[in-house]
């Protein structure tokens, strides 16, 4: 092989190597900041075909309808606790921080945070649901297939595993 030939391959091999390096180094870096978007259903049972549950310090976004009578506040903190629920389940939700105007019991919210031990959401960004026509169609379908009946009718079926 001539010389001009063997340095164009090296230079050509090299180049390869940087584009997978940087494309590499670029997925690594965007998988860190992606949230899923679970209901309280999914994070307990699992979603998809899979079943996949989300791991504890996983960051996602979980939504659904705030249980009537579940809404606790600090009155030394901003802190505010919760349960969201939809048919299948209720998760507990812990935020720090100013709530939304529209935040109120039997709303739908979305809670945005890291998913903590005993399936307790840690959020640090709530946002209540105002109108229909401004829900991604993948929150809407959710809601529309988990939310058929009043917040008295659902089981919070995390507390069967759980410890005193």
């Amino acid at each position: 092989m001539n010389p001009r030939r063997k340095s164009r391959l090296y230079l050509a091999i090299v180049v390869l190597i940087g584009v997978a390096l940087t494309a590499t180094l670029m997925l690594y870096a965007l998988r860190s900041n992606i949230d899923l978007f679970y209901t309280p259903s999914e994070i307990l049972l699992g979603k998809g075909e899979n079943h996949e549950k989300p791991e504890v310090g996983q960051r996602l976004r979980i939504g659904g309808m705030v249980m009537p009578g579940s809404v606790k506040r600090d009155q030394k903190t901003l802190q505010v606790s919760f349960k969201v629920y939809d048919a299948r389940g209720a998760i507990d939700v812990t935020y720090t921080g100013i709530l939304p105007d529209l935040f109120r019991e039997g709303q739908g919210v979305v809670a945005q945070g890291v998913l903590g031990e005993g399936n307790v959401v840690n959020a640090r960004e709530v946002l209540a649901k105002h109108d229909e026509k401004y829900t991604p169609p993948e929150v809407a379908d959710a809601m529309k297939e988990n939310h058929k009946g009043p917040a008295s009718t659902y089981a919070a079926p995390q507390n069967e595993g759980a410890k005193s």
